[in-house]
């Protein structure tokens, strides 16, 4: 079996037909217990003990030691729905110059065969200075309650006495290879603004979508005082405005808004709703506070090791499973994020073969293992 792992150009094909057999299987958020069969299986037909948990699905190097510390390699097998422009059947494979087309192939199944690649390639090492631990998790374009977080709190009770199923962590995402080693908290708000109803052919009423506007004006116009040097000022957008008045000569007593805010590591989530809440008049509703922003440190060795074979570190403005997995994590992987959700989504064959080279040198690099 070892000679099997070390092959890596037969572990770089069998990585690019597992990929197009994720392909050709939907997996929509919460519908992903097929692609995660086929995860299952892959690992059975190589005789390398798996668990699994909904379509949750992880497995340890041959040699786990509870005692050692454990790397983390992970990344997400759900997709979103297609975008309505493809042009190609999204669900079939396809290989047309170099390029790999089909649903999930850059967000984020490149960077998952990628890992999976390189945990299979030190799999039955026994001479690791780290453990490790591959997870397929799920639920990831939600960021749903059965993804990441129920992977953690069940793996919990295998193998890691309890503890967290890492010490520290890779999360494979279409970076083209550079290191994300921040990442953007997401805040959304439901506001609302109460006004009185009055006819609008007379002088009555307080129209409350004027006072939504003067708020929605004022975040328009509001400047948060600290900028990150790797993620840069809160962005705050109004997404969306809506009354439920459906006469055109009533006066609407209520209006609602919603506010996308993206917040940089140097704020907590409380901080930026006490600041709105001192200067709007809406009554302001955060829809959820677990996906905060966050950060490893420049002197990680995850990081120094990416940096030793040149990798540049930046600060990523989109959310992933980075937000919620509890340890330090470089989101990083094969693949380019403007392509993520994408008619005709694809991802350069070679991207994915040189990914699994960069994830082999740099895990290697931690591990002590000479290449």
């Amino acid at each position: 079996m070892m000679e099997i792992f070390k092959n890596i150009a037969e572990l770089k094909r069998n990585a690019l037909i597992l990929l197009s057999d994720l392909i050709a299987q939907p997996s929509f958020s919460r519908e992903e217990n097929l692609t995660g069969d086929i995860i299952y299986s892959f690992f059975e037909h190589l005789g390398i003990p798996c668990h699994r948990v909904k379509n949750n699905i992880w497995a340890y190097n041959k040699y786990f030691d509870p005692l050692k510390p454990t790397i983390l390699l992970n990344s997400h097998h759900d997709t979103v729905k297609p975008n309505p422009g493809y042009t190609k059947d999204p669900f079939t494979p396809i290989t047309e110059d170099g390029k790999l087309y089909g649903l999930g192939s850059n967000d984020a199944g490149g960077c998952l065969v990628s890992l999976l690649t390189t945990f299979l390639y030190y799999h039955d090492a026994s001479d690791l200075k780290y453990n490790l631990c591959f997870a397929a998790t799920a639920e990831e374009e939600i960021s749903g309650a059965n993804g990441i977080e129920l992977f953690i709190q069940e793996s919990a009770k295998i193998h890691t006495l309890g503890r967290h199923p890492g010490d520290f962590a890779i999360i494979g995402e279409p970076t083209q290879m550079q290191m994300a080693v921040a990442e953007k908290g997401l805040l959304v708000l439901d506001c609302i603004v109460r006004g009185q109803a009055g006819h609008a052919a007379r002088d009555e009423g307080i129209n409350a979508l004027y006072l939504a506007l003067e708020d929605i004006n004022r975040i328009k116009n509001h400047t948060f005082d600290k900028v990150s040097p790797f993620l840069g000022p809160v962005k705050m957008t109004v997404t969306s405005i809506l009354t439920e008045n459906k006469a055109h000569n009533v006066v609407p007593d209520t209006c609602s808004f919603v506010v996308d805010i993206r917040v940089n590591e140097l704020y907590t989530f409380d901080e930026i709703l006490d600041i709105l809440q001192k200067n709007l008049t809406s009554v302001i509703n955060p829809r959820s506070k677990r996906l905060r922003s966050s950060m490893i440190p420049e002197n990680h060795p995850v990081v120094i090791a990416g940096k030793k074979m040149g990798k540049r570190v930046y600060g990523s403005p989109t959310t992933s499973d980075k937000a919620l997995i509890g340890i330090p994590a470089l989101k990083m992987g094969p693949g380019d994020s403007a392509r993520s959700h994408t008619a005709d989504e694809y991802i350069y064959i070679n991207e994915i073969e040189e990914g699994i080279n960069d994830y082999i040198k740099i895990v290697g690099n931690l591990i002590k293992k000479s290449l």
